[in-house]
């Protein structure tokens, strides 16, 4: 398993949100020397997620663009991409892999005309998951759709899956395992586990179930998980 530090942007700077909402911002500085931080600390995989994007509220790919150009460890990209053109940009500017989330649900053909081009190893889906159904544009829309439901639909064809407790995002509560551990047994897709990871203790419980990798956030920005946990999970 690998840990994943999560370097979400807001208005050019460094932001962790609790739920996912908006005005429940706290700020931690520079995104690019965060995310040179993080691969000098030992991460082996950066996920970024521009969260204006993400809530139709602008963009700050420069930024992206600026990481991609300052570290050399992978960067998994996602926040409002939901058509092929802005992958394809995010992709052709040094990004390792699009994360396609409200797209993946509303309009699945663009996450296959990805693979197509690009290879399902550059794609992963996200699932946002509230009250066990999966939400989408910036978490504020309710499917009537769980999210094993989903990767049923992509599983064969993406190289995995990013899936958020959004209940527990930002919360610093603990992670829910009984809920990852429901998904990984329905697949053998690789599954990235996010929301409510709060200490050593709650990686460690992810690992034994399975899963691929999981991110942290505002636990890791709090000191709640030490850094050393990026090199040894």
């Amino acid at each position: 398993m690998i840990v994943i530090p999560a370097v979400d942007i807001r208005r050019g700077k460094c932001v962790q949100l609790v739920h996912g909402r908006p005005g429940t911002d706290k700020y931690y500085g520079d995104p690019v020397e965060t995310a040179k931080r993080w691969e000098e600390e030992g991460a082996r995989t950066l996920h970024i997620v521009d969260i204006d994007a993400a809530l139709g509220d602008g963009e700050n790919f420069g930024v992206v663009r600026q990481i991609a150009k300052e570290v050399s460890i992978p960067i998994q990209f996602g926040g409002g991409i939901r058509d092929q053109a802005y992958a394809k940009r995010a992709l052709d500017y040094g990004v390792e892999r699009v994360i396609f989330g409200s797209a993946a649900i509303e309009d699945p053909n663009v996450v296959t005309k990805t693979v197509q081009e690009y290879g399902k190893e550059r794609v992963m889906v996200a699932l946002d998951s509230a009250n066990g159904m999966v939400v989408v544009r910036g978490w504020r829309k309710k499917t009537e759709r769980k999210a094993v439901d989903v990767i049923r639909r992509f599983e064969k064809g993406v190289f995995g899956f990013l899936v958020t407790d959004v209940d527990r995002e930002g919360e610093m509560a603990g992670v829910d395992i009984g809920e990852f551990e429901g998904i990984v047994r329905s697949t053998d897709a690789r599954i990235c586990a996010s929301g409510g990871i709060s200490s050593p203790r709650d990686i460690k419980a992810l690992r034994d179930i399975g899963v691929w990798g999981c991110v942290v956030g505002k636990a890791l920005y709090e000191g709640r998980i030490s850094p050393l946990q990026l090199r040894n999970p």
